[in-house]
């Protein structure tokens, strides 16, 4: 159904080349969830599994993105061009009006005039005058027209195509979480004690008494050269596509401020390890719900928190890019997404996630660490 959608749009992509083409851009979105359909049947057979399966979530969560963005900015489209067309309906309906009887005429009887031979003469002239300026409103008023036909069909195929995309997506993610617990190639710093992680737990009532008791948990020797990505401060990519709703410090609406800051992302958005970092804890942890803890840098401390789940193993060395959880929330049913696109709506993103750097023993602004524009 995707291939047939993509044949669809390719057709009539040429003619949506307004300022914001919607129609170019839903090509685009199928050829990536085409994409991504390929890469999730190649992703068996990879090297390494779990970067494949990676790689093919983010193909399916951008390709989603950028349909529904395409579904909806051709909606916008549609409604202006009929809203035009609407209030000339009057001048429409006139030109029409004008191109019947020119069509039912014969061409030397249009010429012609009552006066003679020079009325006739000035008449040819006003109507060669005037068919230029006619025929250039009759192709104006044909490609408004064919676009809003092409529009609507783009439209009345999206929801085969978002269904697939969707149930990609998520056996994408099904795939991964398999990956990730079967997964024994990476390399370990040490490994965890569990008995030392509860009892740190049961005893904390804050993240500052957590974070500084993290050392407790380490069982057996710390081997494994450890990531540094200092180099790298006030440049690394937020874990999650998404935007930064609240800035460290900033009070929420109950008035309580922490000193990480929030990002609001996609249901079920793919959540990933900014930088090369060790992992240092994950799981349910006071109110933050499921919290990772990265170690990027010696005494420098990733806190992330809100996820609905999470992967990997604390002692771990992750790679950039690796993921460490998704997004809680689910996907809106098909009806819903586009009745939101149909009425110009964009992608909402309704769940939130914690950021908080902390260096040493103390939290310290984010933005010092992370690029949050």
């Amino acid at each position: 159904m995707i291939r047939r959608f993509a044949l669809c749009l390719s057709l009539c992509a040429g003619l949506a080349q307004a300022q914001s083409d919607p129609a170019t851009a839903a090509l685009a979105a199928s050829d990536r969830l085409e994409q991504a359909s390929v890469m999730l049947g190649q992703a068996e057979t990879a090297s390494d599994r779990v970067a494949a399966l990676t790689a093919t979530v983010q193909a399916y969560e951008d390709g989603l993105v950028a349909l529904r963005d395409g579904l909806r900015r051709a909606a916008i489209r549609q409604r202006a061009i009929e809203t035009d067309l609407n209030a000339r309906s009057d001048e429409v309906a006139r030109l029409l009006g004008v191109l019947e009887t020119m069509g039912r005429a014969p061409a030397p009887l249009l010429l012609l005039h009552p006066s003679g031979p020079t009325g006739t003469a000035r008449s040819g002239m006003m109507v060669a005058e005037v068919t230029p300026a006619l025929q250039s409103e009759v192709e104006n008023l044909r490609a408004q027209l064919e676009e809003v036909a092409v529009l609507r069909q783009l439209q009345d195929g999206a929801a085969d195509t978002l269904r697939d995309g969707l149930a990609g997506a998520q056996e994408a993610r099904a795939a991964l979480a398999v990956a990730i617990q079967d997964r024994t190639d990476l390399p370990r710093r040490y490994a965890e004690d569990p008995v030392q992680t509860a009892l740190l737990i049961a005893s904390t009532e804050t993240l500052d008494a957590f974070a500084s008791g993290l050392s407790m948990t380490i069982g057996g020797d710390v081997t494994g050269e450890a990531p540094d990505a200092t180099d790298l401060r006030g440049q690394i990519a937020l874990p999650v596509q998404g935007q930064v709703i609240r800035r460290a410090g900033e009070a929420d609406a109950a008035g309580i401020a922490r000193p990480g800051i929030i990002i609001a992302a996609r249901p079920r958005a793919l959540v990933t390890t900014p930088v090369a970092a060790t992992l240092r804890f994950r799981g349910p942890l006071l109110d933050y719900g499921n919290v990772v803890i990265l170690e990027p840098a010696a005494d420098v401390l990733f806190v992330i928190a809100g996820l609905a789940e999470v992967y990997g193993e604390p002692g771990q060395i992750l790679p950039e890019g690796a993921p460490i959880g998704l997004m809680g929330g689910e996907s809106p049913p098909i009806d819903e997404i586009l009745t939101e696109t149909a009425s110009g709506g964009g992608i909402r993103a309704t769940e939130t996630l914690y950021l908080e750097v902390r260096e040493g023993q103390g939290p310290v602004d984010p933005a010092t660490w992370f690029a949050l524009q």
